[in-house]
Parts: C-alpha cells; structure tokens; sequence
C-alpha cells in the first residue's frame, strides 16, 4: 500500500486546524495519505482535482469536499487556488459514531453546499483576522459546522466492508494519538509496543508498513510539530521549548530544528518578530 499516515495537530486553543491550502500556487501534487480526522476541503478560487480511493473529483471555485477519517486520498492542484482547509479530530464525533470509533459523512455526493462553503469562509477570516474576541466567534463558527455535520452529512447506515477497511489503519491511528498525548515523556518504543500488547519488531514493522516512516522519526515529527507551534505563539525561550516538548536539551533541539527548517529556532522567532513589528507599523 503505497500511502503515508498524516500527522494533525489543531491550531493553538482549538479543537480543529483551519488553514489555507499550500498547494495555492499550483503545480502541486500530495500523494495518496490518510489520517483519522475528519477534513473538508472549500475552494474558493481556482481549482482543484482530488482522488478519493479509485474516484476522481474535480472541484471548482465554490464546490467543497469532504474526507471521511482513514479515507485515502490524494490532491492535484494544476493551477493557482484559494482553499480554505478544515480538520477536525476524529474524537470531537465520538458522541455520534455509529460503531465503535467509526462515523461517516457523505462526502462526495453533495460538493455544493452554500451555506457551509460560506461557514468555511467565515471561519478562516474570523480566525486569520484576530479581532476583539476572535476566539469566541471562531469557535461558534465552529459548532455552526458541526451542527450542520451530524445532522445534514452523518451516514447512519454502515455497511460491514466499510468498518472492516476503517480498522486496518485504526490500530496504527490509536497509537498514533497515544503517542500525541505523551509526546513529552521519553516513550520508548518498547514501552509503547507494551502498552498495546505488540513485540517491539511488531510496532516498528507497522510503522513502516502503513506510516512509511520509522517509530523515532515519527516521534520527533510530532515533538517537532508541537514545538514549531510554540515557537510562533508564546514568549518561552528555546530552552523551555525544548523541554516543554520532549528533547534531551535545547542544543538537540536547534540542531533538529535547523535540519528541517533551515534556520536555527532563534533566527526562526527573530525573523517572526521582525514581520510583526512590521505588520502593525503597516
């Protein structure tokens, strides 16, 4: 299986990650992944073509899809877009799985859905603008859209082949998220394997397997991810950055850092800084 397991971590005090495409300059593909939550794609200029298992879906400025969790798919974006992305963890549904760890939602038979590409819409602006009292605005928004989820999109009827597909990469996911919720202690993979009944070779095999990545670099992605978005939303210094999220030490850290960045985490906040400082003079 020639696909990669995606690791989402939510914007900062939210339960969802809402973004802009990065595909947005076209000539961009994203190869066949999946992940556990559940992400609606709106366009709102330009175009985009998605594949959803062996199904095409091309969509156009105000057209929306949505991917079901453990859903594969893949993205084409041939020219310049606009798309404002939404992910929503699985676990924000649980109160409305129709089996265990399982909901979903139509998602390609309905791609126009006004009301929801405006919602969509809102979000992103509430939340990118930042006004007095975006949060709560932002998170109103929020439910507005998964009001309109479970009661307009949820499929109440489950066929058997479905869940079974869902629990093949289930059990990579629950791990997954495991591995999210203590990221900042030392997990070894032997205690991680232990801790869901599997041999030290078992795990590691699974990774690579379904993740196409090892067991350690899939941890420091995510310690990693946590501490980028530290970096750019509070005033810690790097040496609690590093520590706050599960490195040995903050040179460990920078070096890491600048591996996958370019720039030390110092030149990164420098340069964050300085484009502030010019945003407010502007």
């Amino acid at each position: 299986m020639e696909f990669q397991h995606e690791l989402i971590i939510p914007n900062e005090g939210f339960p969802f990650k809402v973004f802009l495409f990065e595909g947005g300059n076209g000539n961009y593909v994203r190869e066949k992944h999946w992940h556990t939550s559940v992400e609606i794609f709106a366009v709102m200029e330009g175009r985009l073509d998605f594949f959803v298992n062996k199904d095409e879906y091309p969509l156009k400025a105000g057209e929306q899809i949505i991917i079901n969790s453990n859903e594969i798919h893949s993205i084409h974006a041939v020219e310049k877009n606009k798309t404002v992305v939404l992910q929503i963890p699985l676990k924000q549904f649980e109160d409305y799985f129709t089996a265990q760890r399982y909901i979903r939602f139509r998602g390609q038979e309905e791609l126009v859905d006004k009301k929801m590409a405006s919602l969509l819409r809102k979000l992103y602006h509430v939340y990118s603008e930042r006004k007095i009292g975006y949060e709560f605005r932002t998170i109103s928004i929020f439910y507005e859209i998964m009001y309109i989820l479970v009661k307009d999109y949820r499929v109440t009827e489950t066929r058997e082949k479905d869940i079974r597909h869902s629990r093949r990469l289930d059990a990579l996911s629950k791990i997954t998220t495991y591995m999210r919720e203590h990221y900042r202690e030392e997990l070894k993979l032997s205690d991680v394997a232990a801790t869901f009944g599997y041999s030290d070779a078992y795990l590691s095999r699974m990774f690579q397997k379904y993740a196409k990545i090892n067991y350690k670099t899939y941890l420091q992605d995510i310690r990693m991810a946590y501490a980028y978005r530290d970096l750019l939303n509070t005033d810690h210094t790097i040496s609690q950055i590093a520590l706050d999220n599960g490195f040995c030490s903050s040179r460990g850290f920078s070096g890491e850092f600048q591996k996958r960045y370019g720039l030390l985490p110092s030149e990164m906040r420098k340069q964050i800084n300085e484009k502030g400082q010019k945003n407010a003079i502007d």
